[in-house]
């Protein structure tokens, strides 16, 4: 239930309606905009009656909510929600681009391709630690040894960092990470959804293989359940009956999302189709569709590399990209960041 209040509402009466709305054990999330104030109501809100409310002079009207996510729920928060993160804004215009390796491999080859991504324009670091795979024989990532070769790439370059988080059990290593990315397969990892909405860390949640948007949006309800608003949502395709590409980009997942929700979604080319020749068009569908940022991988080597090299792209390459991206931004009138 959202309850929208009138203009310069006396602030006193706001207090005594929230006060009310507490002794009732509901929870809420108050919203100030630049035109509206909406206080959202999370809880058993079914014995509520509407008339007791609109007779608080400050309540303009009351609006019951249908979708199972409240907090992530544009209703309860009108206005896009912008993340700040190390100096850089994401959402609400403000535009990013992360890169770097699908997973970390060495001090050389993790500073080399930082210094690209950041010469390139690229705004985050991207690279993977601890790496999920499909079978226990791959590469699994360096995990701490990676983690700690991801700052020192950031302590060269300056560039924050964004990496995979695997298990609750590992928050403690995670503790100078810029933002915590939980990946598709983790979507619905509800005991790590809920750790990481204890935290304070921006959280990048990706969409799982299959998940529809309600428990796209119902993941992120969970970190914010905890108290973790840093949230920001991210498109990387779904799995389909196609078989010459690895997943396919639901496009309309980024529209769909900022109709429902006022939270930045940005979208990962490289794995929607596993495929390096797909980021450029990928990327030009994802800002034409009002996305707030891409995250592409990038490494100095694709042919050697350990991990999802046939979608990585080269220096050169990502030069490219960055530099067609630029100039589609700049057309979206989007801010790009840093």
């Amino acid at each position: 239930m959202i309850v929208v209040l009138k203009r310069n509402s006396d602030k006193e009466h706001v207090e005594r309606l929230m006060q009310h709305f507490t002794e009732m054990g509901l929870r809420i999330n108050y919203s100030e905009g630049e035109h509206t104030t909406i206080l959202g109501l999370m809880g058993d809100t079914t014995k509520i009656d509407e008339r007791d409310i609109l007779a608080y002079d400050v309540v303009e009207r009351v609006q019951r909510v249908s979708e199972p996510f409240k907090a992530v729920n544009r209703k309860f928060h009108p206005e896009d929600t912008v993340i700040e993160v190390a100096g850089r804004k994401i959402g609400a215009g403000y535009f990013n681009v992360m890169a770097g390796p699908c997973s970390v491999e060495s001090e050389a080859q993790i500073v080399e391709v930082a210094e690209a991504v950041k010469k390139a324009g690229a705004s985050f670091l991207r690279g993977g630690a601890f790496k999920p795979r499909t079978s226990p024989y791959s590469f699994q990532g360096l995990e701490a040894e990676g983690l700690k070769l991801l700052l020192e790439a950031k302590r060269q370059t300056g560039l924050p960092i964004v990496t995979e988080i695997m298990s609750e059990k590992h928050l403690d290593l995670f503790a100078d990470v810029d933002i915590i990315q939980l990946g598709a397969r983790n979507m619905q990892n509800f005991m790590l959804l809920k750790e990481l909405g204890r935290s304070n860390k921006p959280i990048l949640l990706k969409r799982g293989l299959s998940a529809t948007m309600e428990e796209f949006l119902m993941a992120a309800e969970y970190i914010f359940a905890g108290g973790n608003q840093n949230v920001i949502l991210c498109e990387r395709g779904i799995r389909t009956f196609e078989t010459l590409i690895r997943n396919n980009l639901d496009i309309s997942a980024v529209p769909l999302v900022k109709m429902f929700s006022h939270l930045p979604v940005i979208v990962d080319p490289s794995h929607a189709a596993g495929r390096r020749d797909m980021v450029q068009p990928l990327s030009r569908a994802a800002i034409a569709a009002g996305a707030d940022g891409l995250i592409i991988e990038v490494h100095n080597d694709p042919k050697c590399a350990l991990c999802d090299g046939a979608q990585s792209l080269d220096i050169p390459q990502f030069d490219t990209v960055m530099a067609d991206i630029k100039r589609r931004a700049a057309f979206e009138e989007r801010t790009m960041m840093p």
